[in-house]
């Protein structure tokens, strides 16, 4: 009956901690957001405060998701170093509690954090992100700031095959899943692989048949470039399959991903991002408790042999070198390299291997 009671304070007292990390995180991160999107607006006498406002509340639930394993992680250390210096850890033990029963309820609670970002958070962070791109798109679309060939990287490519050859179509945003395009960029070649032409247009629509550019610069070698209020570049791609190329993954529901990844695939599209970021959701439950884990190793050393500078010192190293092994295994699974299942899992079963062999050796060992 004690160590229930026990439990449920330590997991009150760990919900609570990553609450008010991840909430004073998320205030910074939208505050600097919302200075950068007002700045990048500023010769935009179209744009509104509000509508700077609006794009930076879009834009913020795919930042912060990319921060929760952080927050987890110095929470739990908060956690426990708090509940060390209060000697509350010492009355855990008096009572009988091991390092596991303690721990126990701070992971439960980590893996619930971790289920409902997944199957909640996630879908409402795509569905934004979504709106944030199409509402960039269209105040970026045109003016000075307008993306040409020389001006940045473009965040969508397709590849689609006509009658005439093969095209490459380069976009800065999408729209309607994909159907409208702005700030495009196409390179056409004929059938032996040569360039043809290049057109660069603020917008491309898909019909029937046939991509529509507007306001389109047709550049052919060896001739003067031409200017069209219209433009018709051949097609043999649907809707869905323009959509399942362009979109992003990060703009597609964590629900809606297997069957992104089987129509990419039936379409003949690489789906390795897809397939990438569907393990990754499947994964981060479990790379919570990971994080829980690993600051149990950290911040329980205060217990016994003390030092608040060290504990600190050696959450920012876990967290950064979590991170960069993270980002590492993604690159490796999006280019390929690795298989989008060990890209995705490695870190997390790694970080919870680490972590109990460790304990294991302190606590019983």
């Amino acid at each position: 009956m004690i160590g229930r009671i026990l439990g449920f304070y330590f997991a009150r007292r760990f919900a609570q901690a990553v609450a008010v990390i991840f909430l004073s995180c998320v205030t910074l991160i939208v505050l600097v957001d919302f200075l950068e999107m007002a700045r990048r607006t500023a010769d935009r006498e179209q744009v509104s405060i509000g509508l700077v406002a609006l794009i930076t509340i879009y834009r913020a639930p795919s930042f912060t998701e990319q921060l929760l394993p952080f927050a987890v992680l110095f929470g739990a250390m908060a956690t426990f170093v708090l509940l060390s210096r209060r000697l509350e850890l010492v009355v855990a033990r008096a009572v009988g509690l091991s390092v596991w029963q303690f721990i126990t309820p701070l992971v439960l609670v980590a893996f619930l954090i971790g289920v409902f970002a997944t199957c909640v958070f996630n879908p409402v962070s795509a569905e934004f992100k979504e709106r944030a791109n199409q509402m960039e798109g269209e105040i970026f679309s045109s003016g000075p700031s307008s993306p040409s060939l020389t001006q940045g990287k473009k965040e969508f490519w397709v590849r689609q095959q006509s009658v005439d050859g093969q095209s490459i179509i380069q976009a800065a945003a999408s729209r309607q899943g994909g159907r409208i395009l702005s700030g495009v960029v196409v390179f056409e070649f004929d059938k032996a692989g040569a360039l043809v032409e290049r057109v660069e247009a603020k917008s491309a629509t898909l019909g029937d048949g046939a991509w529509f550019l507007t306001e389109a610069k047709v550049l052919v070698p060896g001739l003067d470039m031409q200017s069209y209020a219209t433009y018709l570049i051949p097609t043999n791609l649907d809707p869905k399959q323009v959509q399942d190329s362009l979109i992003a993954p990060e703009t597609v529901s964590f629900w809606q991903l297997p069957s992104a990844i089987r129509s990419a695939e039936q379409s003949g599209f690489g789906a390795e991002k897809y397939r990438l970021q569907l393990q990754s959701l499947l994964a981060r439950p479990f790379l919570l408790v990971a994080m829980v884990l690993i600051a149990a190793v950290v911040g329980l050393r205060l217990f016994r042999f003390g030092g608040v500078g060290q504990t600190i010192l050696g959450g920012v190293l876990a967290g950064f070198l979590l991170y960069v092994g993270t980002k590492l295994a993604e690159d490796l699974g999006e280019a390929g390299v690795v298989h989008p299942v060990a890209a995705a899992w490695f870190p997390a079963a790694a970080g919870i291997l680490l972590g109990a062999l460790i304990l294991l050796h302190r606590e019983d060992g």
